[in-house]
């Protein structure tokens, strides 16, 4: 069988908190580990996306609204939908599995990620990952 869930693809995110958001994946895990006996991947995407950008905005306002926020997330592959996207961000060596471990560690890598992303999205490439899914 073709395995398509590879590290960077765009997937949708289906279930829990974070249920329709985009997110990227980093690593997978297609026969599990001991703690999660079943096939899973470490994703890292967007909790909150940027707002929409207008010519007449300031210059302090338009930073405003590009923020954004991540998450970072081991989810099972049933519940995430595989897109045909992918996106180029270079998350490997910051988003790891032993960063979930600690609250301190997450919280740097999820930093990380969001400084990443948004200088991603300031580039103009991968726009669709940074539209918000309307369903």
């Amino acid at each position: 069988m073709v395995k398509f869930l590879k590290p960077n693809k765009a997937v949708v995110v289906l279930n829990g908190r974070f249920a329709g958001r985009k997110a990227v994946i980093v690593r997978q895990f297609d026969d599990g580990t001991r703690d999660r006996p079943y096939g899973h991947c470490l994703v890292a995407g967007i909790a909150k996306y940027p707002k929409k950008v207008i010519r007449k905005d300031s210059a302090k306002k338009t930073a405003k609204k590009s923020r954004v926020k991540a998450f970072i997330k081991l989810v099972n592959y049933n519940h995430i939908m595989p897109t045909r996207y992918t996106l180029d961000v270079d998350l490997k060596d910051v988003v790891t599995v032993d960063a979930l471990q600690s609250h301190d560690k997450k919280v740097t890598a999820c930093k990380e990620t969001k400084a990443r992303l948004e200088e991603r999205f300031k580039t103009g490439k991968n726009r669709w990952f940074f539209s918000k899914l309307r369903f």
